[in-house]
Formats: structure tokens, C-alpha cells, sequence
């Protein structure tokens, strides 16, 4: 599911403290009363474009596989 940038106007995003200054960077925000239980997430480049609204156990699934490091083939040759 996904969401436009207006209907998060005023959304506290939060981004990991290990994100560089480049602005690559993943942003995390709780959703609005219309999609509460979801968090949303978005490309900091690209604040106003749609954000991707995942559950809080989906997103507590996926971070748990990249803790994982099932994703770490994605990074070779980057």
C-alpha cells in the first residue's frame, strides 16, 4: 500500500543515525489516523513523492531480515 506525500504533511520522518549526508537516505514515519498501525516510509531524495505504508509486522519482519544480512547479495559490485 502507499500513500502521497500530502497526506503526510507534518509526519515526524525519522532516518537512521547511520545515514550519511548525501541524502540517500530512508525515512521512517508513524501514518496518519487513516492508516493507523501502518509506518511510512519514503526516499529522502524524494520527499513528495508517494511513500510506501507497511505494517508494523511487516516492517519489524523486514528489518529483521536485513539484520539478517539476507539481503546482503543486493550490495555486491556497489
Amino acid at each position: 500500500m502507499h500513500t502521497t506525500a500530502s497526506r503526510l504533511a507534518g509526519a515526524a520522518w525519522r532516518r537512521s543515525r547511520h545515514s550519511g549526508k548525501q541524502g540517500n537516505c530512508v525515512e521512517l514515519a508513524p501514518a496518519d489516523r487513516a492508516a493507523a498501525g501502518h509506518v511510512a516510509v519514503r526516499n529522502s531524495r524524494f520527499p513528495d513523492e508517494p511513500a510506501l505504508l507497511l505494517t508494523r509486522t511487516d516492517l519489524a519482519a523486514l528489518l529483521s531480515e536485513v539484520r539478517a544480512g539476507r539481503f546482503d547479495d543486493l550490495l555486491e559490485g556497489a
